[in-house]
């Protein structure tokens, strides 16, 4: 038997999970974030394991890879019908870049709109990150990109 600890009803749950993918699904069920990073799976198995469980779940359209190493649980679409991530894009990016321990900040378009010195609503693809960032977060061809500031 697996246990698990969920971080939403904040109790262990038992769960009778015999493969790795199974385990590996079990823990994104309850993953309190819509973010599944590699290295949160890495105490369940090797990393090939990890790996082709995580690819499984793609294909089963349980999760989308956002990006190296980064997973965004999905649900279904209620226009196309097909599986879309839980959130928008640069939410799940901001959240990702977090996770990895990346600071980042309001970009200068998203200042300039909250100053009032703009009407032009930001599309917040555009996120102003500390330091240097070399990812590429997205998915379907549409991608985050990043604006440098200073510390």
């Amino acid at each position: 038997k697996f246990v698990l600890v969920c971080k939403r009803r904040k109790q262990k749950i038992m769960i009778k999970a015999n493969t790795i993918a199974q385990k590996v699904s079990a823990r994104i069920a309850v993953e309190q974030s819509p973010i599944i990073l590699r290295k949160d799976l890495r105490n369940l198995g090797g990393d090939d394991q990890v790996g082709r469980a995580l690819r499984t779940l793609v294909a089963k359209g349980i999760i989308i890879r956002i990006g190296y190493g980064i997973y965004a649980r999905t649900i279904q679409s209620s226009l196309t019908g097909e599986r879309i991530p839980e959130q928008s894009l640069p939410s799940l990016a901001k959240e990702a870049l977090l996770r990895l321990g990346v600071e980042i900040a309001p970009s200068t378009l998203e200042r300039a709109y909250n100053e009032g010195s703009t009407t032009q609503v930001p599309t917040g693809r555009m996120i102003a990150v500390k330091g240097r960032v070399s990812r590429k977060i997205g998915y379907k061809g549409n991608y985050v990109s990043y604006e440098r500031i200073s510390k």
